[in-house]
């Protein structure tokens, strides 16, 4: 099924307990750390904000809340810098140090007596987006249409991404509440089944998980120990891994009669139903060539990425490049004082630089579609795109492309093959939203 094996040495951080970062002396809190519309803000300059207090409403259909992680005053709301190179609308908010919190309750009734309804309800007011990729809204994954039942949860927890260990962290120190998120995921959605996906080189995060499952409480999730591959964590193929379905070209797993959700997510979901706590903070690991004590930290949103580098040592010297997420699809970073958000899974400082693009001829050795997941052929689309065959290119479907950058991986040329995928469809977002106007 495609796929490649990067250095995968999970060490320096899989072995080390989370840490609490302390909250800075002032956030900027993104409007946008999902994916759809920005919320509408909800305060102005001057006010005062209390801990989890709501400074966002969700805006439209697919959109999510956003929470105020401290305690203090409002100072600004303006267009800050966020992680993906946009500028978006954000409140910047002084921590007064008190962290006084504001008024949160779980579910009235227990959460296996409650109406799903009722519980998509709190995961909409509490702000719980996917935090293992794009930050879809959970709210709207957890209401497939009438026409497309869900009869699978597929829980993926196989880290996928090289380097990565936030979420083996929150799974070992949070068995039982991760545990109990994939019941309250299954009861939403009505499935009869829950599979849990964890990669087979970590033993230690089996053993735990495999002992959960054994418990009476847990008996109806199934745990599956995945092969240890990149990326086999895209929720397309861990469908196919774990049900042999086949998502169709330009579908989603609901096309399968599958839901997929990531395990940080899913512990989200627990904490908003059982403790009425919105999402604004997250375990985010940090590490890289240039990090002198690498870490899992606990952060809140908003903290701006310096704080956290410089509680871990980083030596700014050495530094080349610094990237918000998995080494494979993480984005590099022009300011280090952007906010990390819902989505932040990792940072990592490198201490070498590789061109971006490279005008090498293609070889046609073949290697790119070998490793394609998605049974594409990527140097055929990357000329497409290059010669601006629009047309040709969605043909070929450059749509169905999930943008691993396995082909720029193994291509020999070295070239950058991902970001004509990434141009392609960029340009046919483009004309598809000029055709609407």
């Amino acid at each position: 099924m495609g796929g490649i094996f990067p250095p995968k040495d999970t060490n320096h951080t899989a072995s080390i307990a989370t840490e609490v970062l302390r909250v800075p002396p002032r956030v900027t809190v993104p409007l946008l750390q999902h994916a759809g519309t920005p919320a509408d803000v909800l305060v102005k300059r001057g006010d005062r904000v209390l801990v989890g207090q709501m400074i966002g409403e969700p805006s439209g259909p697919v959109s999510a809340a956003v929470h105020s992680p401290v305690s203090g005053s409002v100072l600004s709301i303006a267009p800050v810098f966020h992680p993906s190179g946009k500028q978006v609308l954000g409140v910047e908010i002084e921590n007064d140090g008190h962290d006084s919190p504001a008024e949160l309750s779980g579910l009235d009734t227990p959460w296996k007596e409650a109406a799903p309804q009722e519980i998509i309800q709190k995961i909409r007011s509490c702000g719980i987006v996917g935090m293992g990729g794009e930050g879809f809204p959970v709210h709207v994954k957890l209401s497939p249409p009438a026409d497309k039942p869900v009869d699978t949860c597929c829980i993926n927890a196989t880290m996928w991404e090289p380097y990565v260990t936030c979420d083996q962290r929150l799974m070992l120190e949070k068995t039982d509440d991760f545990m109990t998120g994939i019941l309250i995921v299954r009861k939403i959605v009505g499935a009869k089944t829950a599979v849990l996906a964890i990669p087979d080189d970590h033993r230690e995060l089996i053993e735990r998980l495999t002992g959960a499952v054994s418990d009476q409480r847990f008996k109806d999730i199934s745990l599956v120990v995945t092969r240890t591959k990149y990326p086999q964590g895209e929720e397309k193929i861990l469908v196919k891994t774990l049900t042999k379905r086949e998502t169709p070209s330009g579908g989603t797993p609901l096309d399968t009669g599958c839901i997929v959700h990531n395990a940080a997510t899913v512990f989200a979901i627990w904490d908003a139903v059982c403790n009425g706590m919105p999402l604004f903070k997250r375990i985010v690991t940090v590490g890289g060539p240039c990090v002198a004590h690498p870490k899992n930290l606990l952060v809140v949103t908003g903290t701006p990425l310096r704080f956290a580098l410089d509680h871990c040592g980083t030596d700014y010297s050495r530094a080349k490049k610094v990237i918000i997420g998995g080494p494979m699809k993480g984005l590099a970073q022009a300011d280090l004082d952007v906010p990390l958000i819902k989505t932040s899974t990792s940072v990592f400082v490198l201490d070498t630089l590789v061109e971006g693009v490279k005008r090498r001829d293609c070889i046609s050795c073949g290697r790119c579609i070998k490793v394609c997941p998605m049974k594409l052929v990527p140097c055929y689309l990357a000329k497409f795109v290059d010669k601006e065959k629009n047309a040709e290119a969605r043909i070929w479907g450059i749509q169905d492309c999930i943008e691993c950058g396995s082909c720029s991986y193994v291509c020999p040329s070295k070239i950058n093959l991902v970001h004509f995928m990434k141009l392609g469809k960029y340009r046919a977002a483009a004309r598809e939203g000029v055709r609407q106007q």
